[in-house]
């Protein structure tokens, strides 16, 4: 069974993590919404059961998820296992739970103390194993101002380690380099956003794992979705918010995507991989710091994910042709 160790941390988790985004259910911005749509409470606790009976031992979740549900549920099913699990969540965006609306961002060190709070009680337990800022274009010298609070609940016990996700490899650099205890940069990364490696260069600079956020990009790589589909009106992937590439305001796939997928299929499916085996595998393969999180909501998501793991790393080779394929 592959695993990975978060930084210097001395935790130790499965080679991949379950993301938790999708079990938070509906929640909505200004911008429209920000979750997946419905989802089964249930279906979720048994998806989460599944994943720890086939080695998956690492959740990453967020506050804001679900305006609060996604820790919640995750918290519940995680009770009486609280020992045999790795616990991530995020701060940084606030949100009313009543209405499932996030009203904005807060980056102030006395909000961390008042976020981590929160966090721990709806999840059940006194201590979260990675907490990880959310705003990833914050300013590095705000941001700065946080290491302090966070090096202090290190020091009570309150979290292990601490990360940020972001994007921007200035943003992770300034953490990797002036946190004692950062462990981990979360970033979105994938073979079809697999150009995009100054986050990952700075991970494996300063020994930092690299949690993979978007690692089958954002369903595509199930080989579940076609031109024709169109996801939900509640579906985040069809809210048309700058930064969502993948899907268009239509909430029907990026048709480059799902060209660029198709040219890689043969190759990611081979030795009796599913679409998405492969694309776990390839991340595997491209460095030994990557913690793919994929999101899932059913039992069907997480067998599949997770028999990622009997498969292991692409090929140096393969992974060289899937780049070869790419760039022409």
């Amino acid at each position: 069974m592959m695993r990975r160790t978060l930084g210097n941390s001395g935790i130790e988790v499965s080679g991949i993590g379950m993301g938790c985004w999708a079990i938070g259910g509906p929640f909505h911005n200004d911008n429209g919404p920000s979750g997946w749509g419905e989802v089964d409470d249930d279906e979720s606790t048994r998806a989460i059961h599944r994943a720890l009976e086939l080695g998956v031992d690492f959740f990453d979740t967020a506050d804001v998820y679900g305006a609060g549900h996604s820790e919640r549920v995750l918290g519940r099913a995680l009770a009486g296992r609280r020992d045999r699990v790795a616990i991530a969540t995020k701060w940084g965006w606030t949100f009313d739970e009543e209405t499932k609306y996030a009203v904005g961002g807060n980056d102030s060190a006395a909000y961390v103390r008042q976020a981590v709070t929160a966090s721990l009680a709806r999840l059940g337990t006194d201590y979260v194993d990675l907490y990880q800022l959310h705003i990833g274009d914050l300013a590095v010298d705000r941001a700065a101002e946080l290491l302090g609070t966070l090096e202090d609940l290190v020091a009570e016990g309150k979290i292990r380690a601490y990360g940020w996700s972001t994007d921007l490899p200035d943003r992770a650099e300034s953490w990797a380099r002036d946190g004692a205890h950062c462990a981990a940069i979360q970033h979105d990364f994938s073979v079809v956003h697999g150009g995009n490696r100054g986050v990952l260069d700075v991970c494996e600079r300063y020994g930092l794992a690299s949690i993979n956020r978007g690692p089958l990009a954002m369903g595509l790589l199930t080989g579940k979705y076609t031109a024709a589909t169109r996801v939900g009106e509640q579906d985040v992937r069809g809210s048309g918010v700058e930064w969502m590439t993948l899907f268009g305001k239509d909430g029907r796939p990026s048709a480059e995507h799902l060209t660029r997928i198709e040219s890689v299929r043969e190759i990611l499916t081979s030795e009796g991989r599913t679409l998405a085996q492969g694309a776990l595998g390839w991340l595997w393969a491209v460095s030994g710091t990557t913690v793919p999180i994929p999101g899932c909501r059913t039992v069907a998501q997480v067998e599949d994910n997770a028999g990622a793991l009997d498969k292991g790393p692409l090929t140096a080779g393969q992974v060289k042709e899937i780049e070869s394929v790419l760039a022409a």
